[in-house]
């Protein structure tokens, strides 16, 4: 099966293209903007019809919350322009496709476990482009399969972690705020659970359309992710929890934003590691 990776570059993209390399039945076509514009139609369908491609994965994002209130278009253009654009062509060549969106999608003020039946109701540019993405791929192909996912981190790319990592290493003292709930989601787990919906797709990837979230198990706060980061990294930094008032940002974030995966691992069958447990794997490998 050729698999098309948009977003190769990215954070979910490398560690897609690290667990391809396991596997003998998926080739891995990664992509990004030096490689194929996914915001031109034609040029995808080029590329899909000229690499014969089988399933196309779209981990592509404009994710930059903040700058996203003032690139507004450009926000929309990659997050969801080109999202319809996948969809459609995947659509027409009768192959399978993924996109993934993000739990700001969600206005954070509903303190439960989210599943895909809440309605979306985002409250920054970033979750209303992500939103519009998902609404306009499901229009142009009824058979998307949409992973919603939060705070994704990774030893690729810019993150939370790495951006702790490094600044506990520079810093006596760092603020976070602790009024922000959620789940860390580590990249590679993510990725691995996308390779399963691919190969569980081979005998028809119909029957799996629709939304699903994933995230790691457990629930914190950005300051107790960012404490159980210095706290693995063993950097002598203290930590102080502020409320989001006093650390003010462009763009609103959700208050609460944990997701109910109970559909995707009942579905696929998809154990789910705690977030600690994951976080600790990334954590060695930074700092090996």
């Amino acid at each position: 099966m050729n698999v098309l990776v948009t977003g190769a570059y990215g954070q979910l993209g490398r560690e897609l293209e690290y667990l391809f390399k396991q596997q003998n039945d998926l080739h891995f076509f990664g992509t990004d903007i030096d490689t194929l514009d996914i915001t031109d139609i034609e040029s995808v369908e080029r590329f899909v019809s000229e690499n014969k491609i089988n399933f196309i994965i779209n981990s592509a994002a404009y994710t930059a919350v903040d700058l996203a209130e003032d690139e507004t278009k450009t926000a929309y253009k990659v997050n969801s322009d080109a999202v319809e654009n996948l969809a459609k062509v995947a659509n027409i060549n009768n192959i399978g496709f993924i996109t993934v969106s993000t739990d700001y999608v969600f206005n954070g003020e509903f303190f439960k476990p989210l599943n895909e039946k809440q309605t979306p109701n985002p409250v920054s540019v970033y979750g209303k482009s992500k939103y519009e993405g998902e609404k306009k791929a499901i229009l142009k192909n009824l058979y998307t399969i949409i992973i919603r996912t939060s705070w994704l981190y990774s030893p690729y790319g810019k993150n939370f972690a790495k951006t702790i990592l490094s600044l506990s290493k520079e810093r006596d003292e760092l603020s976070v705020v602790f009024d922000q709930i959620g789940t860390p989601t580590f990249a590679r787990d993510l990725a691995q659970a996308i390779i399963e919906i691919v190969l569980r797709s081979q005998d028809g990837f119909r029957k799996f359309a629709g939304i699903y979230h994933f995230s790691n198990e457990g629930v914190c706060s950005w300051y107790d992710f960012a404490y159980e980061i210095i706290k693995l990294s063993g950097n002598k930094c203290k930590i102080t929890p502020v409320t989001s008032d006093k650390y003010p940002t462009k763009a609103q974030r959700p208050f609460y934003s944990v997701m109910d995966k109970t559909k995707i691992k009942k579905t696929f069958n998809i154990k789910i590691p705690h977030w600690t447990e994951s976080l600790a794997l990334c954590i060695k490998e930074l700092s090996d």
